[in-house]
């Protein structure tokens, strides 16, 4: 529920009312603006009717919250999110770029690859220690010496580093590691590892499965807000469709009708949304343009001989390239490439 004060009620009720919703094993929740205190009460709306809220005299009205997701929605939640990586800030009138090989490979590979990306303007650092992987031949990834070297470039470049996280067991090793942790599509609906993720202070890139519907990629969203992680970051990579001629199709449609119900920034990944190395730049300038607060983009020194992704990454003359052409876009949606 909505609980909306009247103008100049004293921090006094607002304790009060808070207190009260809490002893009713509901989640209080304080949001106060900027003209006047709005409170949220989250939980059976049954227990919540035993209060008889609507005959408080500092309360001016009380109303569902309508969306099936109530923190990450805008209902609750009117203005937007920005979260930060280290110094990086997504959301907000900046457009961020996270960038780096799909996976950590060797010491040399990742440090050339994130020189490559931070030379170019990206302000974080991304690549893949453990990996999820269709074929059980492929590789999938050096686990836990992958995280070293990925922590290890980051700090000598002076980067965040984002990395994807796939078990629940793992989440304290990831996290020890990295400043943010990446759910990849397939684990989008694993409940156990958001549950897990949700209870880590962290920020989280949370990606879209690839047969998601916006509604469940906001339902996941939720649970990691319930778990009392804030620091979420939504992600749209491209969806399964009848489409062969790409990897995925790459849903811009998702940007704005996120926006519109939601308050948590999104980043689009041209990467994965095409799997084809000719498209991330088209498609990149396409998703600042439609209001996404930033990109989660491949950049390998060599695709050519990457371990994973090496058709959909970028060589670091055509991100540099990429970097160039966003700024003029990002400027002329209102953002600056941060």
């Amino acid at each position: 529920m909505i609980i909306v004060l009247k103008p100049g009620a004293p921090s006094e009720t607002v304790d009060e009312l808070l207190a009260s919703i809490a002893d009713k094993g509901l989640k209080p929740l304080h949001l106060p603006g900027a003209e006047r205190v709005v409170l949220g009460a989250l939980g059976d709306e049954r227990v919540l009717a035993q209060l008889q809220l609507e005959s408080h005299p500092m309360i001016e009205s009380v109303k569902p919250v309508l969306a099936p997701y109530k923190l990450v929605g805008r209902e609750l939640h009117p203005q937007d999110s920005i979260v930060s990586i280290g110094p990086l800030a997504i959301g907000g009138g900046e457009f961020a770029v996270i960038a780096g090989p799909c996976s950590v490979e060797t010491p040399e590979q990742m440090l050339a690859s994130g020189r490559a990306a931070k030379e170019a303007g990206a302000g974080a650092l991304r690549a893949g220690a453990f990996k999820p992987r269709t074929s059980p031949y492929e590789f999938r990834g050096h686990g836990a010496e992958g995280l070293r070297i990925l922590r290890s470039v980051g700090d000598e470049l002076g980067l965040p580093v984002v990395t994807e996280v796939m078990d629940a067991a793992d989440v304290e090793l990831v996290a020890e590691s990295a400043d943010a942790l990446q759910i990849g599509a397939r684990n989008m609906q694993n409940y156990t590892l958001l549950s897990a993720v949700g209870r880590i202070r962290k920020p989280v890139l949370l990606k879209r499965g690839m047969s998601a519907r916006l509604d469940e990629l906001l339902l996941a969203a939720e649970y990691l807000l319930a778990g009392g992680n804030d620091q979420v970051i939504l992600v749209e990579r491209g969806i399964r469709t009848f489409e062969t001629a790409t990897r995925n199709t790459l849903d811009l449609n998702a940007i704005p009708y996120i926006k519109q119900r939601s308050h948590l920034p999104v980043l689009v990944d041209p990467s994965h949304g095409t799997g084809v190395r000719d498209l991330v730049i088209p498609m990149a300038l396409a998703a600042a343009a439609c209001g996404a607060d930033g990109l989660l983009v491949e950049v390998h020194v060599n695709p050519a001989v990457a371990l994973s992704d090496g058709p959909q990454s970028l060589y670091p003359d055509q991100f540099a390239e990429l970097m160039r052409r966003l700024r003029p876009v990002a400027e002329a949606v209102g953002r600056s490439v941060a």
